[in-house]
């Protein structure tokens, strides 16, 4: 087997009779779009995140994230209903930060046992190369117009228009 079939073969799942390779880009926003994520926190979430996938028979590419929203890039199967997948994310997640950093959220949430924003983007990776994607989540907090107009101008700017993400200079 030669090297190259090696490394492709790492990023294959094989299931019975198919082997896929999907990934997809989760962009999750805090409710309100509110600065509530410090660097502990968006390290407790790759935590949470990682182990919640796995429990998914899914796995993380690449995460970050900054003070209002994070992105996941995750591999993942075709049984997997996304929504229902999502929808675990964002439960699990919201409930072990809200236990474990009650009072830093109830400073920007009150009482209000939330976290998260109801709506996400996600997107498969078809359409942009994997390095394209890590590049752009590596990249949070360094303004990179031209990298993110690569990913899919068309997507992009509903993000923006739903989430309200300031266009990059």
């Amino acid at each position: 087997m030669s090297h190259t079939s090696r490394i492709m073969k790492k990023d294959f799942i094989s299931r019975g009779c198919s082997i896929t390779d999907l990934k997809a880009h989760l962009v999750l926003t805090t409710k309100y779009r509110r600065k509530v994520f410090t660097g502990k926190m968006i390290e407790r979430l790759h935590e949470v995140f990682e182990d919640l996938l796995d429990k998914w028979d899914c796995k993380i590419v690449e995460f970050n994230g900054e003070e209002d929203h994070v992105h996941l890039l995750f591999q993942y199967h075709p049984e997997i209903q996304l929504s229902k997948l999502v929808n675990s994310l964002k439960s699990v997640s919201s409930r072990r930060l809200r236990q474990e950093f009650l009072p830093e959220l109830e400073r920007v949430y009150f009482q209000k046992k939330v976290l998260w924003n109801s709506s996400y983007f996600l997107a498969s990776c078809g359409g942009v190369t994997i390095s394209t994607l890590r590049k752009y989540i590596e990249s949070q907090n360094s303004p990179i117009s031209s990298l993110i107009l690569a990913i899919h101008p068309t997507l992009i700017a509903i993000a923006i228009q739903t989430w309200g993400f300031s266009r990059l200079s």
